[in-house]
């Protein structure tokens, strides 16, 4: 009952920011969309709805709420090895989940196999707050597994792998979205959190500088391992987001979309 409420928060609170965010959008862009929002919408749609059936499936097999349940009933995992403070539990698991995944997104531009599946995501020519559902379903399937098994050895409680899961969504949403920050709230929220601007410079059509900015939530992994960039060489203005080699109106095609790590 307690997992089926929290699971509800979890969904509920990343939908509102993306109805708040497309808001904003649509009064505030950062910049114009050269293939607009439709019929882009409308795949990102259809991949959130392949992804939301695809995790159900995986829901029988191992999905990360499990992972934490079984951890807990087991009592395996790190933070079950010794007794701590909730608050610095949820402290920790925070700390190395956001470096999981921050890991993991780094790994997806490492390896050939994994990146054909990542450059999916990379190969929306606009940038906004939907571009946040847009993942191929090999890449959920990959993610699920991978978080499952750092949640299982981490040893998270239930509560605090739901809560992350609901950050790392609405951070995901927040730094995708097409929104212009005033300079000094951009500088400030970077300190700690990926901003929009900041985030822009992972999408560019550069390979160079796609290969800085992984982080999805924190910017501490980016500052410490030396893959922090504060701008595009061309500036936030000038730069081009999506795959260099693809400059016509296909990603915004569910199909050739789905088809894309495969061909």
């Amino acid at each position: 009952m307690i997992q089926a409420g929290l699971g509800h928060y979890a969904i509920a609170i990343p939908a509102l920011l993306l109805v708040l965010l497309a808001s904003v959008e649509a009064i505030w862009p950062r910049r114009a969309l050269v293939l607009g929002r439709s019929p882009r919408w409308r795949t990102h749609a259809l991949f959130f709805v392949s992804n939301a059936v695809i995790g159900r499936l995986l829901s029988f097999l191992v999905v990360v709420g499990v992972a934490a349940n079984w951890a807990e009933a087991h009592q395996f995992g790190a933070l079950n090895l010794v007794a701590l403070p909730f608050w610095l539990e949820a402290a920790i698991a925070f700390v190395i989940l956001d470096f999981a995944v921050w890991f993991q997104h780094f790994w997806m531009h490492r390896s050939p196999y994994l990146w054909r599946m990542h450059a999916v995501h990379h190969s929306d020519r606009d940038l906004d707050v939907t571009t946040a559902l847009r993942f191929h379903p090999f890449e959920l399937i990959v993610s699920t597994f991978y978080k499952s098994a750092i949640v299982a050895l981490l040893g998270a409680p239930l509560l605090v792998v739901l809560a992350f899961e609901t950050w790392l969504n609405a951070n995901a949403l927040f730094n995708h979205s097409n929104i212009r920050l005033p300079r000094k709230l951009d500088r400030m929220l970077r300190l700690l959190l990926v901003t929009p601007d900041m985030h822009l410079v992972h999408h560019s059509t550069l390979v160079e500088e796609q290969k800085n900015n992984f982080g999805f939530a924190l910017t501490l992994w980016d500052r410490c391992f030396g893959t922090y960039r504060t701008e595009s060489i061309l500036g936030a203005e000038n730069q081009e987001i999506g795959l260099a080699e693809v400059h016509d109106a296909r990603p915004a095609g569910f199909i050739w979309s789905m088809k894309q790590p495969i061909t």
